[in-house]
């Protein structure tokens, strides 16, 4: 399938938000960053984050649903941003991750940003893509005025988060229905 450009897509917000400096970077190895585009779960999205978690199959329908909420969020007080890499040789996704933003009454009504859903494919695992999403989801949150960015990882993605500029701070406590 060929490389389809942001021109051609609905992408779920404008591409410009994200520095080009990381697509003339990913060039290299024939890819490319982007908004998530309202076409992307046949390129799949769902397969990327079926590499990080258990993932069940919502259907196109289902998924393009939740696709135009995130979109139409990007004008709200929470926004929610969702990037992908690409490959322009198979113009399938090989990365994925999330930013979103709570609107807070702390800090003169500021917003904290919280990244999730960091996934690569696992053929695409140890290239540094990770690394990219986190310094586009970065970048995104602080062009929002986000006064801090949050994330929560296992114990042994700490080095990683670590070389990315993020510190320990806290403990993360989770229920699960």
């Amino acid at each position: 399938m060929p490389f389809t450009q942001d021109a051609e897509l609905e992408l779920s917000f404008d591409a410009k938000l994200i520095p080009a400096t990381l697509n003339e970077r990913l060039a290299q190895h024939n890819l490319h960053i982007r908004p998530l585009a309202s076409s992307d779960y046949h390129r799949g999205h769902i397969h990327v984050l079926a590499s990080l978690t258990s993932v069940q199959d919502p259907g196109e329908d289902r998924w393009k649903e939740r696709f135009n909420e995130l979109a139409q969020s990007t004008t709200s007080a929470s926004k929610y941003f969702v990037v992908v890499i690409v490959s322009k040789h198979s113009d399938k996704l090989v990365a994925t991750g999330t930013v979103f933003l709570e609107p807070k009454f702390l800090r003169n009504l500021a917003s904290a940003a919280h990244i999730e859903d960091i996934a690569v494919d696992h053929t695409m695992q140890g290239k540094g893509l990770g690394k990219v999403l986190i310094q586009a989801l970065t970048t995104l949150s602080e062009a929002q005025g986000a006064y801090k960015t949050l994330l929560d990882c296992n114990d042994d993605n700490v080095p990683f988060y670590n070389k990315c500029g993020y510190e320990t701070k806290g403990v993360y406590m989770a229920k699960y229905k």
